[in-house]
């Protein structure tokens, strides 16, 4: 359990110093450091992301760094994204998911990789190019677990125009909304007896952890910081295709091998 501690530290601490990222790791603690059921474990994450993220949305809306009109734009496709993308994570094995997620992670790994956009200059995009990122977003979330901060910052940033400062803020209500939402449909469709002291340890040591990082973000390199932390997530990322391709493979070989007419049978 030391293990999970400090993973919710990870966690925690790369939220505060990058902004996103850090609820991208919060499955493979649950299922690699603490030995949770794929199935069960995206649940569970989405209640510890969910609680990391409401905590650090309260203090932006105080600060007016909250765009509302941003919310709605992204957020409510962003529910019925998650509620769709719950409804497709039921018809998928835990193998699938987890290849699922290791792809995300590379996915993200590459975007942390590159320079963060500059916002000068830049405009809204037609609606349904941000309708359609809001959608695509909150699938994401219903299917594989994550907060989806990666994907939500630069969306914001390039389909809104928003600043940073404002886009940070709006990321973290929109991902408390998809992640409450995923959470619910989750516990709803009848899944294992969930680890309520796992989730609120978890969350609390999330919590002080993004405190920690916001504190430390101040005196290090954020391209330093993303680039680590980036190169991290591909390693992780490789594992978790290693220990799942085989998984999958054998379930997709089952699920598409037709029976063979015993002898007498045949014509």
């Amino acid at each position: 359990m030391i293990l999970a501690w400090i993973g919710a530290l990870v966690i925690g601490l790369s939220l505060g110093l990058l902004g996103s990222g850090g609820s991208i790791l919060t499955v493979p603690v649950l299922v690699y450091l603490v030995g949770e059921d794929p199935k069960l474990a995206i649940t569970e994450s989405l209640a510890v992301v969910g609680l990391i993220a409401l905590f650090g949305a309260v203090p932006c809306a105080w600060r007016r760094c909250t765009d509302w009109r941003a919310v709605v734009l992204f957020g409510l496709p962003g529910l019925a994204g998650t509620l769709l993308g719950t409804l497709l994570s039921h018809a998928l094995p835990a193998a699938a998911q987890l290849l699922i997620f290791a792809v995300v992670m590379l996915v993200a790994a590459l975007r942390m990789f590159r320079p963060t956009p500059d916002t000068s200059g830049q405009t809204s995009r037609p609606w349904w190019q941000i309708l359609g990122a809001g959608l695509g977003v909150g699938v994401l979330t219903g299917v594989v677990g994550v907060g989806g901060g990666f994907l939500i910052l630069p969306a914001l940033v390039l389909l809104l125009g928003l600043p940073m400062t404002v886009a940070v803020g709006t990321s973290l209500v929109i991902i408390t909304l998809t992640s409450a939402m995923g959470f619910t449909m989750h516990a709803l469709s009848g899944v294992q007896a969930l680890h309520w002291n796992l989730i609120g340890l978890l969350g609390g040591i999330g919590i002080l952890g993004s405190l920690a990082g916001n504190y430390l973000s101040r005196f290090l390199s954020q391209q330093a910081l993303r680039r680590s932390f980036a190169g991290f997530l591909v390693v992780l990322g490789v594992y978790i295709l290693y220990t799942n391709v085989p998984s999958a493979l054998s379930h997709w070989q089952q699920a598409h091998s037709e029976p063979v007419a015993p002898a007498a049978l045949r014509p």
